[in-house]
């Protein structure tokens, strides 16, 4: 088992200290390490050197923001979880601005997808890949099928004011700040689920207990593509929906009815407050190492273990 798993496994079994964990390991100064010095502190994490606390703790929170836990590779760097605030936060919050066209609503819904796309991808769970494998042209054009989905779909809203001619204030509230949460929640499910729909398919490396390799198995990885999907989904429907919901509730005050102009800036501040914050929750959800029950998986795998739970990798 690889050296990130056996530390999810050993501390990021309780939701607290796994979002204790994400804190650190969302640190944006890992995005400045070279391939080198991130091959090294996960080579020495594996090697079984004796490290003291500050290094093995340095080395460890650097070895899971950059190295793909099932290949052993590093990840490409806009595609690592430090990277994902820095370039989705402006991404999702230009896609709430108030577009005139649908065009423009479009243009930010296919960079926001895309990015989403490319980060569900380079994340996911590839045990069941051969090392060196490319990437399919059917896992290509399923990604494609999902960007250009999501992006039409995203647009929804602004379509359907321009489409109704809406120009109430009770109209373009509910089109701009109501529905864009339950949209946000869906496509980010949706993107998740069909990006990774493969581990679904073909299953999914479980382990024993000790960390040995016991097999392949489609009941973990509808399980690791599912609770990876909800995470996202609270990620984006909760970031979305908090500051629309500020909004509506700060609009009636007198402060507000004052000086309006306030509105849009505190929306768009408590978008990216809040999207930070969820960032490492929603990492935290479930555990990064999951376990199965072994009556859940396939029987030839129940045959194989003693134990009463199997374990896989998540993916993120």
């Amino acid at each position: 088992m690889d050296p990130n798993l056996l530390f999810w496994k050993s501390e990021g079994q309780t939701l607290f200290r796994r979002l204790q964990i994400w804190f650190d390991v969302l640190d944006p100064t890992f995005l400045f390490s070279s391939d080198a010095e991130i091959q090294k502190a996960h080579s020495r994490l594996g090697s079984g050197e004796k490290l003291n606390e500050k290094d093995g703790q340095a080395l460890t929170y650097l070895s899971l923001s950059s190295v793909h836990a099932d290949s052993g590779a590093v990840l490409p760097v806009i595609f690592r979880p430090p990277a994902l605030f820095t370039i989705s936060a402006p991404l999702m919050i230009a896609s709430l601005l108030p577009h005139k066209a649908v065009s423009h609503a479009m243009f930010w819904q296919f960079f926001g997808q895309t990015y989403s796309a490319g980060f569900n991808y380079a994340n996911r769970n590839s045990s069941s890949e051969k090392q060196g494998q490319q990437t399919s042209l059917k896992q290509l054009l399923l990604m494609a099928g999902t960007v250009s989905y999501a992006t039409c779909a995203g647009a929804l809203p602004q379509f359907l004011i321009n489409r109704l001619g809406v120009t109430s204030a009770q109209g373009l509230a509910f089109f701009r700040s109501v529905l864009p949460f339950p949209i946000s929640a869906a496509l980010a499910f949706f993107n998740v689920f069909t990006v990774r729909s493969l581990e679904s398919q073909t299953g999914i490396q479980v382990f024993d207990s000790n960390g040995n390799p016991v097999g392949l198995s489609k009941a973990a990885g509808e399980k690791a593509v599912r609770d990876t999907a909800m995470s996202r989904a609270t990620l984006f429907g909760t970031a979305t929906a908090v500051p629309n919901i500020l909004m509506l509730f700060l609009q009636s005050t007198k402060l507000f009815q004052r000086n309006p102009l306030l509105a849009s800036p505190l929306r768009y501040f408590s978008g990216v407050v809040c999207f930070g914050l969820m960032i490492p929750m929603s990492f935290s959800l479930f555990p990064q190492l999951g376990t199965i029950e072994k009556e859940n998986v396939e029987k030839e795998l129940q045959a194989a273990v003693d134990g009463s739970e199997l374990y896989y990798h998540r993916g993120l």
